[in-house]
């Protein structure tokens, strides 16, 4: 079976970091007052935000390969790889189709090539012909995945589309479950993992977010077959990034569940409690990226689950 954790992770030093305005229009979690705020200091404070995570990551023995973003072209949302690319146990590399344009100009082979040098890549999936027919999935900010049970969570939006989800499963071998989940002003949420976390044996799910009862009872029975410990959070909880979490582990095994500061202080004391049995809870002040991105600390990290050569 295969381990739900690694302890490698692929981040993006930002260059340009800022407000996407071709991404807002399907991101309620933008915060457009803020960002206009700090519109100049955005990559400044971005950066300092990134470099405070990679540092404590690696200071708890997470191994973080950093690359650096390019000035040119110009991506706002290179800080935020896991939405273009995925790593597998398989040596499976999977490419994905992008909603945004200048997000498309994120994916970069030269990545790859390089992680190749070190990673055993036996083949590359490439899903990014779905642009031409206007259908995206962004990795797994579309998908929450249970490598352990090879199971895809994805709730549909523009930015996750069933058609490509299918071959998505068709190719790699999970199977899918997927749902429709609306924040509280009724709009769909763009993105999968900022409803859910996926741990080894538990799972943090706001289930108030799937309106639909059949859908919410079909989620959560799949998370309690599966052998999960449910940790529920609520729509608010969820609106302060409460559900971009992700598990990782240290180069010694240690467990470690990473999320924003902003994330940890919307938990109850119980709820810090329940988590801080199953992982070390890491936090990071990341406001900035947060209001200007509309991502969180699961968005920033893309998993290397790729053997050694």
């Amino acid at each position: 079976m295969q381990a739900q954790t690694t302890s490698h992770i692929l981040m993006i030093r930002p260059v340009r970091f800022g407000f996407n305005e071709q991404t807002a229009s399907t991101n309620a979690f933008q915060d457009t007052t803020i960002a206009n705020q700090t519109k100049e200091t955005a990559q400044e404070n971005a950066l300092r935000e990134f470099d405070e995570m990679v540092r404590y990551l690696r200071a708890a023995g997470v191994e973080i390969t950093v690359y650096e973003d390019t000035p040119e072209p110009h991506t706002p949302d290179s800080i935020f790889p896991n939405n273009w690319i995925s790593f597998h146990y398989s040596g499976t590399v999977v490419l994905y189709p992008m909603h945004a344009p200048n997000r498309r100009q994120e994916r970069r082979m030269d990545i790859v090539n390089d992680l190749a040098e070190r990673f055993q890549v036996a083949r590359i999936i490439d899903l990014t012909h779905f642009e031409q027919d206007n259908k995206y999935l962004e990795g797994t900010g579309s998908m929450v995945l249970d490598r352990m049970e090879r199971t895809a969570y994805a709730c549909l939006s523009p930015r996750t589309n069933e058609d490509v989800l299918d071959e998505f499963t068709r190719q790699t071998g999970y199977k899918s479950i997927s749902f429709e989940a609306f924040d509280e002003a009724g709009l769909p949420i763009y993105h999968t993992n900022v409803v859910m976390c996926i741990g080894d044996v538990f799972a943090v799910i706001c289930l108030a977010a799937i309106r639909n009862p059949d859908e919410r009872l079909m989620v959560r029975q799949s998370l309690e077959a599966s052998g999960k410990y449910i940790i529920e959070i609520t729509m608010e909880q969820m609106a302060q990034f409460a559900g971009n979490m992700l598990l990782v582990k240290t180069k010694k095994g240690q467990k470690m569940l990473v999320m924003s500061t902003t994330a940890y202080n919307s938990l109850t004391a119980r709820q810090r409690d329940d988590l801080d049995d199953y992982a070390t809870l890491l936090h990071f002040d990341l406001s900035v990226i947060e209001s200007n991105g509309g991502g969180s600390a699961r968005c920033m990290m893309a998993e290397v689950h790729l053997p050694l050569k």
